[in-house]
């Protein structure tokens, strides 16, 4: 696992061995932040079940303006520190631990705001579903904010069965047992009368080109 692209561009990422985290793979994280183009920098980034932080420390490698790391797991959280401080991006980084719901309550009230929002939490426990709902119902996004989910394939129609009242997806990517879905923030309509888009394995289209333009 490296840093694929930016001012630590190569680095090596350190992460425990064994199944408690599940580092996203290189051809995965290239093609995500080929999709997010120029939404990372000068962003404000959270990397919501960050684990050992791969994703945030890319969107700072590519420009981000700061990125808050939320992750439970004392060794996971460990390494994402260590990661940090080997690539150079700590000053830029809020590394939190913290049960990610808890977080994103406090978050709100707190009047935490971020311009996108990863959710990568552990399989097959209705976490993402959770966490979709949560920053649904309390965003800590404004409207033209994103929100990425990062999920086996097999947990799709959980997301699909939540009543999204805010956030509306408009793209999604599959990469063999990884499925991402890209959701933006926009008014409390903006799921009526709209299809969500369906891509895989495919060149990445932004926004723009899916013929979703940012909210205002």
């Amino acid at each position: 696992m490296r840093v694929v692209a930016g001012s630590a561009k190569g680095r090596r990422l350190l992460a425990p061995k064994g199944p408690g985290t599940r580092p996203v793979m290189d051809r995965v994280k290239t093609a995500l932040f080929d999709i997010l183009a120029g939404e990372v920098a000068g962003g404000r980034f959270l990397d919501l079940f960050a684990g050992t932080g791969g994703i945030g420390i890319e969107a700072l490698s590519r420009g981000a303006e700061t990125a808050t790391f939320i992750e439970l797991g004392p060794e996971a959280l460990r390494y994402a520190r260590r990661n940090l401080e080997t690539t150079g991006l700590v000053a830029r980084a809020e590394t939190i631990r913290a049960d990610a719901f808890k977080f994103l309550e406090d978050a709100r009230a707190a009047g935490r705001r971020y311009d996108i929002v990863y959710v990568a939490p552990p399989q097959y426990q209705g976490m993402a579903a959770r966490a979709l709902a949560q920053l649904d119902a309390a965003p800590l996004t404004e409207p033209g904010g994103l929100v990425i989910a990062q999920i086996h394939p097999r947990e799709r129609g959980e997301l699909d069965a939540l009543a999204l009242a805010r956030l509306r997806r408009y793209d999604e990517r599959r990469y063999g047992s990884t499925l991402l879905l890209f959701y933006e923030h926009g008014d409390e309509h903006a799921n009526e009368g709209g299809d969500q888009s369906s891509q895989s394995d495919e060149a990445p289209l932004s926004r723009s080109q899916t013929g979703e333009a940012h909210s205002t």
